[in-house]
C-alpha cells in the first residue's frame, strides 16, 4: 500500500526519485540504492524504478539482490522482456544454468528479433556444452546483425572449437582418399549398387559421398558430434546426393536395424582409426556393428590394420618424454607423469632409427570379437644408441591389393601422424644385440613396454 494520496507526499517522492537517479549518475551507488528503496516503499512507479535498482545491484556485484529485484518486476509484468533477459543473465552469473537458459529462451520468444538476447542465450548454451544449439542461435543473431564482428567470431570459434584440428588435414590427404575410394569402388562393383552401405564416424561425409559416386543407392551414415553431423548432411545435399545419403547425429551404438537402417548393411566403411589405431574405441565399434548392424557376409573397409614401428633414439623427442636435472634441481621423478604417446610433427621428426621396421600389433577388423593381447617381441638392434621408445605408424588393408600406410619415410603431412611410445626411461642398446618388449593392446590403447635389458 502506498501513501501518495496527498500532493505534498507525491511531490516529495518524485523529488526523492530524481535525487536517487542523480546519485546513480554520479556514481554514488549506495546512496542511489537507499533512494530507490525509499521510493519503492512508497509504491511509486515500481515498474520503472525496479530496473534501475536491479541494474545498480548488479554493478555492486550483488547478484542475489539483483535477482530479487528482477523477480519483483516480473511479478508485476510477467512478460517484461528486459527483465527476463537480465534475470537470465543474472541466473547464469549465479551458476543456475538450466534456469538461465529457460528464462533467456522465454525472453527470445517474447522478443524474437533482439540479437543481443539471442546472442546471450547462445553464450549460455555454449557454456552448458550445448554447442549445436548455441551455434544455431549465434547464426540467428548474425542474420539480424550481419556486420556484428563479435557474432561472426563466436560462430567461427564455436565451430572450430568443436571439431578436432586433424579433420581438415585428413580430408586433404589425397593418398589416403584415393586408397579408400579405390576400395569402396571395388566393393560396390562386387556387391552391386543396391548394396546397403553403412558409414560409421562420417565426419564431413567424404566416404559416404565416395560410395554414392561409385553407384551406391542407399548410404546410412552416423556422426556422434551433432555439429559435424549437421554440416555433413549439408555437404551431402550441396553435392547432389541428399536423396541417397542420410547422416544421423548419433553414435553407431545408437543405430538399429528397423529404425535408421531398414536392413543389415552389406558394406561397412569407416575411418575411425587413430594414429595409434585404438584410441577412438575402434574395436568396440566394429564388434557392435558386426553383432547388430551388418549382414553376416558384409564387406568391411578397412578389413585390417597393423601398427608398425621401430626402435628410436632422439634428443629432441627425449626432451618431450623425460626430465632430469633442471636449473640445478633433480626433477627426474616427474617423468612418471610424462605422456606415454606423443604424436610426432614439426621438429619432433628428428630421430634416429635403431632397428628395422617391425609389425607390432595386427587387428583383423573382419573378426566379430577381439580380446586384449600381450606378447613378447624380440627386436634386433641395428645401431647403438640411447633408445627412448618406439616410433609407430600404421598399415591399413582396405581391399585386395589396396592398402595405405603413413610410413615416416614418405608420409609427413597428412591427417595421421606417427606416434612415439616412450619407454619409462631410456635404455642404452648396442648394435647386434636384442631388446625384448611387451607388445599388445588392452582394446583401447597399444601396449609397448621394455621387458629386459639388451642381450646378445
Amino acid at each position: 500500500m502506498n501513501d501518495l494520496g496527498s500532493p505534498d507526499r507525491l511531490t516529495e517522492t518524485r523529488a526523492a526519485l530524481a535525487e536517487a537517479m542523480a546519485l546513480h549518475e554520479q556514481g554514488d551507488l549506495e546512496g542511489a540504492e537507499l533512494g530507490y528503496r525509499s521510493v519503492l516503499a512508497q509504491g511509486y512507479r515500481a515498474a520503472e524504478v525496479l530496473p534501475l535498482l536491479a541494474g545498480l545491484l548488479g554493478r555492486l556485484s550483488r547478484p542475489e539482490d539483483a535477482l530479487a529485484a528482477w523477480d519483483q518486476l516480473l511479478a508485476i509484468e510477467p512478460d517484461h522482456k528486459v527483465a527476463l533477459h537480465e534475470q537470465g543473465l543474472t541466473l547464469h552469473w549465479l551458476g543456475r544454468t538450466a534456469e538461465a537458459i529457460a528464462t533467456l529462451e522465454r525472453a527470445c520468444a517474447i522478443d524474437p528479433d533482439n540479437p543481443i538476447a539471442i546472442g546471450n542465450l547462445a553464450v549460455v548454451l555454449a557454456d552448458a556444452g550445448r554447442n549445436l544449439e548455441a551455434i544455431r542461435y549465434f547464426r540467428r543473431a548474425l542474420a539480424l546483425q550481419p556486420d556484428n564482428l563479435h557474432l561472426r567470431h563466436q560462430v567461427r570459434r564455436l565451430g572450430s572449437g568443436s571439431v578436432p584440428f586433424w579433420h581438415i588435414p585428413m580430408m586433404n590427404d589425397a593418398p589416403r582418399n584415393d586408397a579408400f575410394e579405390a576400395a569402396i569402388k571395388a566393393a560396390i562393383g562386387a556387391a552391386g549398387p543396391e548394396a546397403r552401405v553403412l558409414d560409421i564416424g562420417a565426419g564431413s561425409g567424404l566416404l559416404s559421398l565416395m560410395a554414392a559416386r561409385a553407384g551406391a543407392q542407399k548410404v546410412v551414415a552416423c556422426e556422434m558430434e551433432p555439429m559435424i553431423a549437421e554440416m555433413a548432411q549439408q555437404i551431402v545435399v550441396q553435392n547432389g546426393y541428399g536423396d541417397r545419403i542420410k547422416v544421423h547425429a548419433k553414435s553407431s551404438t545408437e543405430l538399429a536395424v528397423g529404425a535408421e537402417l531398414d536392413a543389415p548393411a552389406d558394406i561397412l566403411v569407416s575411418e575411425i582409426l587413430s594414429s595409434d589405431l585404438l584410441t577412438e574405441k575402434v574395436l568396440d565399434t566394429f564388434e557392435d556393428a558386426h553383432r547388430r548392424l551388418l549382414a553376416p557376409d558384409a564387406v568391411v573397409i578397412p578389413r585390417a590394420a597393423s601398427a608398425i614401428g621401430c626402435l628410436v633414439a632422439s634428443q629432441n623427442l627425449a626432451d618431450y618424454a623425460f626430465v632430469g636435472d633442471v636449473s640445478g634441481f633433480d626433477l627426474s621423478a616427474f617423468t612418471a607423469f610424462a605422456p606415454q604417446r606423443l604424436p610426432i610433427h614439426g621438429t619432433m621428426t628428428a630421430w634416429d632409427r635403431l632397428s628395422e621396421d617391425l609389425e607390432l600389433v595386427r587387428l583383423d577388423l573382419t573378426q566379430k570379437k577381439h580380446d586384449a593381447t600381450l606378447a613378447r617381441l624380440c627386436i634386433p638392434v641395428t645401431a647403438s644408441g640411447r633408445a627412448i621408445g618406439i616410433v609407430q605408424w600404421m598399415h591399413i588393408d582396405l581391399w585386395q591389393g589396396v592398402s595405405f600406410d603413413n610410413h615416416p619415410d614418405r608420409y609427413t603431412d597428412g591427417g595421421w601422424l606417427q606416434v612415439l611410445h616412450s619407454f619409462p626411461e631410456p635404455i642404452e642398446v648396442v648394435a647386434g644385440e636384442t631388446l625384448d618388449i611387451a607388445v599388445g593392446h588392452d582394446r583401447i590403447t597399444l601396449i609397448l613396454l621394455p621387458l629386459t635389458e639388451s642381450r646378445p
